[in-house]
């Protein structure tokens, strides 16, 4: 050890170089030194370049044939895996590899412990990195030094240095010393290397003095404490030697100058200020060259900005242009299509008159056919009886036989009263026909005004359960106000509210929307719900996301199958639509979005979107708005308007409302409940009256009934009488035989039908003439009414492409409004965004003014800078730390000691103030002891305990505190943390590791090896943390081949 102490003290190019984190430019060099900033970023500094470890490999160590090769992260590391996996024998190995004894380990007391059983020897291969500027002897091992050590069964070790090439630079244990004192790494240092049985020595240790102990072996000052102590003895051994003899005059005169050269180099001091000086006044002008260049860059921003506003203002008049021959082709579309209308609706009472004039021609026509029909067939049948008259006279006249004559003329007379008989059941049966058909159109009748009834029924019970319905909900808004638009609205509203307390919505849905809404005037009530309709039931979402879990809510209460409130999804906006250029502007009469009061910019402008609530006049009198919307043109962006009676007038229609009574709206609730109350009233009686009707005419449909019945049955009877009339007539008639005649009563007969055959001649004549006016009449009339269907049909299909072409150019008109507004709000972001530039570039400008005025004050002449401020900030902070080593190199032992005390507690203090603990250092230099105590809650309320009297978890939380606020004073280039959350509960364990991935996120120059059993499958991730994960151990093996450490077994190991 003494060896290693004095070349490390006496030889210049192994003089430690240790790292200072970076400050400031601006702060002064003579400020306090112990002034520490806990909060301060140091993220941007880059990966460490010198000390740092990149590699472990292991053959034969421990229980282990073959671990590694190990490659670490500049920054964090974690080395996890079960027990016995060969975490330990990593960090055994590492101590081991770097010169470190046996017992240092805690592991062994000899290294021939450390050879695997049954195997010769061992072999352990290291390797540190050797980048940058404070690389050792660069041009000989490169950027990387390996350090190979092998151990033999005997207990004896050799190593071999390498450079990166795999070229062997030196064999000497010296070279190893002094690399390892070049790059500041003490492996037998608790800060550096942290083992988990050093680590319970602490926490179990009741004696405060092994506590300082370990403080000052941490923060090497007991190392700076042994070269004080050496330099003093090595100075009075030079003196006596001076006395004691001549003879070494010149070697005690040379180290003598090697001391003086050694503490001269503090000279150099002045010189390095200067120059910090001097980087100090360019870093000011290096700021001043920024800030310009950046304001550069805005005001070229501002430039593109502004080109851009005057395209985007070009854009918009375009929009404008095509806005304006999308609404003159829509309105040039209505006009024609109004035309149409009104001729077809001119033409269609003559189509009517024509189409009845024809079918009572047709009528007259059937009649006349029917009637000439029917002397045809008479004419036909007297016609016929002529001829078998005259046939029959023929043969009587030729028959000479009237042997039989009496007979026959009882046969004729017969055969004449059965005729009669015949005639007189003929005429019962047309007049029976005559009565079934009046029944049957009785019955016909009355069952058509029976179902008329039953219809009407129906309509008037639907209408008194709607009516019921919306008294009832009137009745239950008397007390909530909500229950208007639906029963079901409270507890829907109410589920919202829960589940936006619950976190599922990003924005709470609005809605109804009705109930967001009211009135200036009430009389308008009935005009405004005829305009919105259904949207007053309408709930807003801020996304898609929201309306789904809205949708998903709304099937709790609406049944499938019935209707739901519509849901509008449109971004929320703080404030309302700029609607003042397209707007209707009227002296006297208002729009809808004037006649309301809307407190809520989300429900207004979802109302503006859905419906144009701008462009829609409010007029109370009918007759009045027809004037202003048809009379003359529209007002200005007018399109439609509505009256009190909530009908809807166009420029070229007019629709009539269906409601008679607001909804939603009504503010006299009272006065719409009475009204209600009676219209129930007015539709019961009015069912009671036609159920009355319903039996009356079922009573007569019923008496009816029977009579056709008796009617049918004496037609059967009638029928068979008149079957058999005619059968004995035939039968009579069919009688062969000779018989004298009456020849003049059948002349006589014969006469009569000639003369009847004459009349029903002239009848035919005459009807013929009738029928065939009837027939030009009603030719003349259907002609008339196909030329006036053929004119509206044609009408009609000039009015479908019309119609389809209006669709269309409603639809190019919306789309071209999208396309105004969506110019808008670009325009309108562009330009808060080109504002908000020329702010910043003001800003600047004062920045600048600011920084030159700072800048002339470091320096009054402007210094041409060709460097970046950040390259002139590590100049800085790079001659600082040299500034600040040679300080440290050469302070004062006690104001050094003070320092690293002092950083230490407020280091600790504010770690442990991360969970609320409190904490007390208490350093006693002269009797070199520490005082550690802990109180794990209120530290005003409570006495602070020993650590001793905490918990596991509490005494592990408080070592990782105490070993950050070492790390945070020490300068070595690595740390090793074995199992620091052995005894940690979840929620010391992850305070514990944010509080290390913090410090090793602020310390990126320094590289962390941290080991433990836990799968660490919650870190963040980043490319600074690297992950090495351990096999599980082999089967088998339960304990390492290690006995107890004695110090009569220490191994010096050199």
């Amino acid at each position: 050890m003494a060896k290693r102490k004095e070349d490390g003290f006496f030889s210049p190019e192994n003089a430690k170089r240790p790292r200072r984190e970076s400050e400031d430019f601006d702060k002064d060099s003579d400020e306090d030194e112990c002034a520490v900033s806990l909060t301060k970023d140091s993220s941007t500094l880059t990966a460490a370049d010198v000390g740092i470890i990149e590699s472990i490999h292991l053959k034969n160590f421990m229980c282990h044939s073959m671990l590694g090769p190990f490659k670490f992260g500049s920054n964090v590391n974690f080395v996890v895996g079960n027990n016995g996996s060969g975490k330990s024998a990593v960090l055994t190995a590492l101590i081991v590899g770097l010169g470190g004894k046996a017992v240092a380990t805690n592991r062994g007391s000899s290294l021939k412990g450390f050879v695997k059983d049954g195997q010769n020897s061992a072999d352990i291969t290291v390797t540190l990195r050797n980048r940058g500027e404070d690389a050792y002897r660069a041009n000989v091992y490169g950027d990387s030094i390996v350090v190979q050590q092998h151990i033999t069964l005997d207990g004896s070790r050799s190593y071999k240095l390498k450079s990166q090439t795999g070229t062997v630079v030196s064999t000497r244990k010296e070279e190893l010393v002094a690399i390892l004192d070049h790059f500041n790494i003490q492996v037998d240092n608790p800060v550096s290397v942290l083992t988990q049985e050093m680590s319970k020595q602490f926490l179990q240790s009741k004696n405060e003095g092994d506590k300082y102990k370990f403080f000052m072996k941490a923060t090497q000052l007991e190392q700076m404490k042994e070269d004080y102590s050496y330099i003093m003895e090595t100075k009075e051994r030079t003196k006596e030697q001076i006395n004691q003899g001549e003879e070494r005059l010149t070697e005690l005169k040379r180290q003598c100058l090697e001391k003086e050269e050694r503490f001269q180099s503090i000279a150099g001091l002045s010189t390095m200020k200067t120059n910090l000086e001097y980087l100090k006044h360019e870093m000011a002008w290096a700021v001043v060259n920024e800030i310009e260049k950046q304001l550069n860059a805005i005001r070229d921003n501002i430039k593109i900005g502004e080109d851009r506003a005057a395209r985007l203002e070009r854009k918009m008049e375009e929009q404008q242009v095509k806005l304006n021959e999308a609404e003159k082709k829509y309105a040039d579309i209505q006009d024609k299509l109004e035309k149409i209308s009104q001729e077809t609706n001119a033409r269609a009472p003559e189509c009517m008159a024509l189409k009845a004039d024809v079918i009572a021609k047709k009528r007259d026509y059937n009649e006349a056919e029917v009637l000439y029909n029917h002397s045809l067939n008479e004419y036909k049948a007297l016609k016929k009886d002529d001829e078998q008259l005259c046939k029959r006279i023929e043969e009587l006249k030729k028959s000479a036989d009237q042997f039989l004559e009496t007979e026959r003329l009882e046969r004729q007379k017969k055969i004449w009263w059965l005729k009669e008989r015949l005639k007189a059941f003929q005429d019962q049966e047309n007049s029976i026909n005559q009565e079934m058909e009046q029944f049957q159109q009785a019955i016909e009748k009355g069952r058509a005004e029976h179902d008329r009834i039953r219809r009407e029924e129906l309509d008037v019970k639907h209408a008194l359960n709607y009516s019921q319905r919306q008294l009832k909900e009137l009745k239950d808004s008397k007390t909530d106000r909500l229950k208007r638009f639906g029963p079901h609205v409270p507890a829907l509203l109410e589920a919202i509210d829960d589940a936006y307390r619950r976190g599922y919505f990003t924005h709470k849905p609005v809605g109804p929307l009705g109930a967001c809404i009211h009135l200036r005037d009430p009389e308008l009530a009935l005009a405004i719900e005829s305009c919105l309709k259904g949207l007053l039931q309408a709930y807003c979402c801020h996304n898609h996301a929201d309306e789904r879990v809205l949708q998903a809510l709304m099937k709790r209460f609406y049944s499938p199958g019935t209707s739901r409130p519509q849901i509008i999804v449109s971004e929320f906006q703080n404030e309302m639509y700029d609607v003042r250029h397209r707007t209707v502007h009227h002296p006297e009469f208002p729009t809808v979005l004037t006649a309301l009061e809307i407190d809520n910019a989300v429900v207004a402008n979802s109302l503006i979107d859905m419906r144009n609530i701008e462009t829609v006049l409010l007029i109370k009198n009918n007759s009045v708005a027809r004037a202003v919307m048809q009379s003359q043109k529209p007002p200005k962006n007018c399109r439609e308007a509505f009256t009190a009676d909530g009908d809807q007038v166009f420029a070229g229609r007019y629709y009539s409302s269906e409601n008679t009574r607001p909804k939603f709206l009504s503010r006299d609730v009272d006065s719409e409940i009475s009204n209600l109350e009676n219209e129930v009233e007015n539709k019961k009686a009015q069912i009671v009256n036609l159920q009355q009707h319903l039996s009356a005419r079922e009573k007569d449909i019923k008496q009816n009934e029977e009579l056709l019945k008796r009617c049918q049955l004496h037609y059967k009877e009638l029928k068979m009488k008149i079957r058999k009339s005619s059968s004995e007539i035939r039968e009579l008639e069919n009688i062969e035989e000779h018989k004298s005649v009456d020849i003049a009563t059948l002349e006589d007969e014969a006469h009569d039908n000639k003369m009847k055959m004459k009349m029903t001649e002239k009848q035919m004549e005459q009807q013929k003439k009738n029928l065939e006016h009837f027939k030009s009449l009603k030719i003349e009339a259907e002609n008339k009414y196909d030329t006036i269907k053929l004119k509206i049909n044609q009408l009609s299909e000039l009015a479908d492409p019309l119609k389809d072409e209006l669709n269309l150019a409603d639809s190019e008109v919306d789309n071209q409004k999208r396309g105004k507004r969506h110019y808008e709000d670009k325009q309108k972001e562009h330009l808060d965004t080109l504002n908000k530039k020329k702010r910043e570039l003001d800003m600047k400008e004062r920045e600048l003014e600011e920084k030159m005025s700072q800048a002339r004050q470091i320096c009054p002449e402007r210094i041409e800078v060709k460097k970046s401020a950040s390259m002139l900030d590590k100049e800085i902070n790079r001659l600082r730390q040299k500034i600040q080593a040679e300080h440290a190199s050469h302070g004062d032992r006690e104001e050094i000691m003070r320092c690293l005390t002092l950083r230490c507690k407020l280091y600790f203090d504010n770690l442990l103030s991360q969970r609320a603990y409190c904490g007390k250092m208490n350093f006693d230099h002269k009797n070199e002891t520490l005082a550690i105590s802990v109180q794990p809650g209120e530290g005003n309320k409570a006495a602070f305990n020993d650590m001793r009297a905490l918990s596991g978890g509490e005494r592990s939380f408080s070592t990782v505190c105490f070993i950050l606020s070492l790390w945070s004073i020490a300068e070595s280039p690595f740390r090793c943390l074995d199992e620091f959350d052995v005894y940690m509960d979840m929620v010391n364990r992850r305070i514990a590791m944010d509080m290390i991935l913090k410090m090793a996120d602020s310390q990126r120059f320094r590289q962390f090896i941290l080991l433990t059993p836990q799968s660490m499958s919650s870190l963040p991730s980043s490319k600074l943390i690297r992950i090495l994960r351990m096999s599980d151990p082999e089967r088998g093996q339960t304990t390492l081949p290690f006995r107890p450490v004695t110090q009569e077994d220490d191994d010096d190991g050199n």
